[in-house]
């Protein structure tokens, strides 16, 4: 599998995950959807906030360097959160929206990106306004991966109030050989 065809999997996982666990979350009243459980962003929505705050703040970094990408014309024009813990949106069905808008839009930013692109080298800055510079196909893994360990602290917390998000694994949205 190449790098590309691994990040495909990657933003079709995502999306299918991001789904998933918005579904989940669904079951909960406003009163669970926001009460701190003591996750790293509180509460659940603290946490899909999270998730689509870190998500916008690297997909701006993406568009700030690879301006050949008419995919990302749509994230130029997004508002950069100022924090990690910004609270977009206080409105399930809000977020829930936003979510998935941008996880069809990743798809389409990986199907545009090339292999020259994945093999270059990213230069960004973290949230501290410190210089950085990192393989891009490496920055990617570490976007899906970091979506991946706060979901997984998500379902903990929907697991802990009775409700199941389903199967969760990767490896069966891979079709068998």
């Amino acid at each position: 599998m190449s790098v590309k065809e691994n990040m495909q999997l990657m933003a079709s996982y995502n999306q299918w995950m991001n789904k998933a666990i918005y579904k989940a979350v669904s079951e909960l009243s406003h009163a669970d959807l926001v009460e701190n459980k003591g996750a790293f962003f509180g509460s659940v929505l603290g946490t899909l906030n999270h998730n689509l705050a870190a998500d916008i703040i690297w997909l701006k970094r993406f568009a700030d360097h690879f301006s050949e990408l008419s995919s990302l014309d749509r994230v130029r024009v997004l508002e950069r959160p100022a924090a990690l813990n910004s609270q977009l949106f206080d409105d399930l069905l809000l977020l829930q929206n936003k979510r998935f808008e941008l996880d069809k839009l990743i798809i389409a930013i990986i199907n545009e990106v090339t292999d020259e692109m994945l093999a270059s080298a990213l230069a960004y800055k973290n949230m501290k306004g410190d210089d950085r510079s990192q393989k891009f196909g490496l920055v990617l893994q570490h976007f899906f991966n970091h979506q991946t360990h706060h979901r997984g602290q998500i379902t903990t917390l929907l697991s802990q109030m009775g409700i199941n998000v389903g199967t969760t694994d990767l490896i069966t949205t891979i079709p068998p050989m």
